[in-house]
């Protein structure tokens, strides 16, 4: 089925090259026709909000969330603001720090990472303060005061650093950065954090031939899921002695999944099943796929609701299935809200209890 779906999308996607007027054309499309064209969508309403980003237009980007593991009320959510720094919020959107860094674009964590021989809380994130040379920004998290504390910067090469997700195998433990560039790059880092001094090396590299940015690793099966803005959603065999080619997922065919195609989560089940979470940016929606197939399964938008407004064009998104109380019983989303008008961006929070009664 993979050969074949694969096959499909090569024939039926756009053209990989998108010229700077034809990324204009598309974005001119009224949101309200490709909300008609696209297949209907389940609504439901966020619980709460994070306090918005201090800065104006498009700063707020992406979620992580850590989740504590000895009371999930404590739990802690991180967020970028792509032109100022890195937010830390407690459950209830309150911000809890502040630590600044210029120009961090998507970020993940990891909560039990073994650093200079420490258990700790890994936080990495894209950095794109030179859009000519991509790197990694490192962070601890000390989960009692909510605090990132910088670890290392690490330079991995030319380029723009865009996406970024994590990857601990199960062997061995050993951590793994995915960095995706803006063209379509990337680089599979080994991060070694065995010592005083944090490195990292570029151990694989794949493409993809246009913009992309979402991304997210399934640590139970070592697989790689990716988001091409305008084509679709990729699957790779994240070891790093794996092949490069890359398998189609899903089709950003205007119907099931509206480009931009954007972030991605995984709500896993038992051993390798469970569904990906994707965000339909172009009509505000977000689109469930089964992971062991690639079935399409429902959409869901968030409305405005009593006490938290809607969300439109998202960015990205995070999921941790985990019972958090009773607002969130099964799971907590958590995604960027690309309008949050009459304030700046800020970040929604999900019952993904919610979700699955709109879409089951």
């Amino acid at each position: 089925m993979d050969k074949l779906l694969s096959l499909f999308l090569l024939a039926a996607a756009p053209a990989p090259v998108h010229t700077p007027a034809a990324a204009e054309e598309e974005a001119e499309i009224p949101v309200e026709q490709l909300i008609a064209a696209a297949l209907p969508a389940k609504t439901v309403m966020a619980k709460a909000e994070t306090a918005p980003v201090a800065t104006i237009d498009d700063a707020a980007d992406d979620p992580a969330i850590w989740v504590n593991p000895l009371d999930r009320g404590k739990s802690l959510i991180i967020g970028t603001d792509k032109r100022a720094g890195i937010h830390v919020y407690d459950m209830a959107g309150r911000a809890v720090s502040f630590t600044p860094s210029p120009r961090l674009n998507n970020v993940d964590l990891r909560g039990n990472v073994q650093v200079n021989g420490e258990t700790t809380v890994l936080v990495a994130a894209s950095d794109r303060r030179d859009e000519t040379n991509a790197a990694i920004a490192l962070f601890t998290l000390d989960t009692d005061a909510g605090k990132l504390l910088p670890l290392a910067n690490l330079q991995i090469g030319k380029g723009e650093a865009y996406g970024m997700c994590l990857w601990q195998r199960k062997s061995d433990g050993r951590v793994y950065a995915f960095l995706v560039l803006k063209d379509g790059r990337i680089d599979q880092v080994e991060l070694d954090l065995s010592g005083a001094t944090i490195s990292g090396k570029v151990v694989r590299q794949m493409k993809l031939s246009s913009q992309s940015e979402g991304c997210v690793v399934d640590d139970r099966t070592g697989l790689l899921y990716v988001a091409e803005e305008d084509v679709g959603i990729w699957r790779f065999d994240a070891r790093p002695t794996a092949s490069v080619k890359a398998r189609a997922m899903a089709r950003a065919n205007g119907k099931q999944l509206v480009a931009d195609a954007e972030g991605l989560a995984i709500a896993p089940a038992g051993r390798n099943g469970g569904y990906l979470l994707a965000s339909s940016q172009g009509d505000y929606a977000y689109t469930l796929y089964r992971l062991r197939d690639g079935r399409y399964i429902g959409r869901f938008r968030i409305g405005d609701g009593p006490g938290v407004d809607g969300v439109q064009e998202t960015d990205g998104l995070e999921l941790a299935l985990s019972d958090f109380g009773p607002e969130y019983p099964a799971g907590l989303l958590v995604v960027q809200d690309g309008e949050n008008s009459p304030e700046t961006q800020n970040f929604k929070y999900v019952s993904w209890a919610d979700v699955l009664k709109a879409l089951f």
